[in-house]
């Protein structure tokens, strides 16, 4: 029952602060940006490990420095590293309970997007002669690439979901600084920046199936 509640709050504040707060004053609006952050926190608080207590904690700390990096992304560089220390977070919390390889319908459009992104997006700073963005960038779309194929291995739905959501969010995100304007980013964003937050932390109480080698499991 508490944790409905908390999970309507993260709902309730983060379309406050999507579609209501100001841009000015920056600080009032950071503020309230991380607000739904902190509820998702808690929300993986109130979530029982049903597999590994270390994988709780591991996202609890990617959660955290993601909040951290919420407030200090209006400097963009420090939130970019701040970012991708939070994704190493999950990629080694994702590796904690991945225990299969990736199938190649799923392997391939991931490798297809990075590459894609890396040209597209990586390639115009380069064609602009911001050497050092651009390799930044790379390495950005190196770590969000391995979160979201972790997150495969593991075969648990809520994590996969998350990590997708985060790649869109970035993406969208990426695509909007560096390449054309994109109506209404902030909206789509946040909505799905907030939604992956949010299942992530809800895999904490995912179950892991465990299969032995057998002639029935062989069968399936």
């Amino acid at each position: 029952m508490l944790k409905n509640l908390v999970l309507t709050s993260i709902i309730t504040m983060g379309i406050i602060y999507i579609f209501f707060i100001p841009a000015d004053p920056v600080g009032f609006k950071i503020l309230m940006k991380l607000i739904p952050m902190a509820l998702i926190i808690l929300f993986a608080l109130m979530t029982r490990p049903l597999f590994s207590r270390s994988y709780k904690r591991i996202i609890i700390g990617g959660l955290f420095v993601c909040m951290i990096a919420d407030g200090v992304i209006y400097w963009f560089l420090p939130g970019l590293i701040t970012f991708f220390i939070g994704h190493i977070f999950y990629i080694f919390a994702f590796n904690h309970v991945a225990k299969r390889s990736v199938p190649i319908w799923a392997a391939a459009p991931l490798l297809l997007y990075g590459t894609g992104m890396a040209i597209w997006i990586a390639g115009s700073q380069f064609s602009a002669g911001q050497t050092v963005l651009g390799i930044a960038i790379i390495a950005y779309i190196g770590v969000i690439l391995m979160m979201g194929w972790m997150a495969i291995r593991t075969r648990m739905k809520l994590a996969i979901i998350g990590a997708l959501l985060f790649m869109f969010s970035d993406s969208v995100l990426a695509i909007d600084r560096f390449v054309y304007e994109i109506p209404y980013r902030d909206a789509f964003v946040m909505m799905t920046y907030y939604a992956a937050q949010v299942f992530i932390a809800a895999s904490i109480g995912s179950r892991i199936v465990k299969y032995s080698v057998n002639r029935n499991n062989l069968i399936r």
